[in-house]
């Protein structure tokens, strides 16, 4: 089966001062990563593609992946950056549009005060995007859940992903709110998730299969297998673990699933959410 997709993953050309989220003690990723560096990851571990999603905040982040994509077929859609608080939101939209392998953006919501998700000017952005047929990626953190159930719930027919699961705090154990959470927003049917960016939420040098098991079963128990998408987070990853662990680690989880619904979970629902 070499059919999977990774709905989730990052290039960049490090720089210190536009990259300073990445501080010394991320130090094994504070340089350039590329295709030619995830390729040969993806080949070993039967992926046939990904999905590039922005790191940065500016068009220019958006245009570089587009650039990537377009000189190297196996990065298969793109989620980039627009200003979704911009006036003239609708035109750069329609810009981005002639770009087929722009699927979505995204916005590094959790660097953003918890009500950023209430603005006017970031809703009358999100209520653009259906026009061109673009999804939106949630980036936040758990304590941010409320904020994102009322996006979900206000905007019925954007489809929308969850990032890393809205990052819970694997490392304390602490479960309850998010669960809560997770649980009301998974009740929308115009919301998926992404298995992702877990092992980054753990204790980085410690952590083990187990301490993710209570976090997985409660995505797995809410949201069905049709709306359940594998992401690595690479290279972010490489701080906690490596690619092939974390791909090792949902394989082990979902061995239990029939084939058809690891079929869903490792690339049909990519394709059918990102229209790859």
């Amino acid at each position: 089966m070499n059919n999977r997709i990774d709905s989730h993953q990052h290039f960049w050309i490090f720089d210190p001062v536009r990259d300073s989220w990445i501080d010394e003690s991320m130090s094994k990723i504070q340089s350039d990563f590329l295709p030619e560096d995830l390729l040969p990851l993806l080949k070993e571990n039967k992926f046939s593609g990904c999905v590039a999603v922005q790191s940065s905040q500016s068009e220019d982040e958006t245009n570089f992946l587009a650039d990537l994509a377009s000189k190297n077929d196996f990065i298969k859609g793109i989620v980039g950056w627009v200003d979704l608080r911009a006036d003239n939101i609708s035109e750069r939209l329609l810009h981005f549009s002639s770009n087929k392998t722009i699927k979505g953006f995204r916005h590094v919501v959790q660097g953003e005060a918890d009500d950023f998700m209430f603005r006017e000017d970031f809703r009358n952005g999100i209520s653009a995007l259906k026009e061109f047929n673009f999804r939106y990626d949630i980036l936040i953190f758990h304590r941010q859940l409320p904020a994102a159930i009322s996006l979900v719930r206000d905007f019925p027919d954007q489809k929308f992903v969850i990032d890393h699961i809205a990052k819970p705090d694997i490392k304390s154990g602490n479960i309850d709110s998010w669960k809560k959470g997770i649980e009301e927003i998974a009740k929308y049917d115009n919301v998926w998730c992404k298995v992702s960016g877990m092992v980054t939420e753990a204790d980085w040098k410690n952590w083990k299969p187990e301490d993710l098991k209570p976090y997985l079963d409660v995505i797995f128990e809410n949201f069905s297998t049709d709306k359940i998408l594998y992401g690595s987070d690479w290279p972010v990853l490489n701080v906690a673990s490596d690619y092939k662990e974390v791909v090792k680690t949902l394989e082990d989880y979902i061995l239990k699933f029939s084939i058809e619904d690891q079929n869903k979970i490792w690339f049909e629902n990519a394709f059918a959410f990102y229209n790859l």
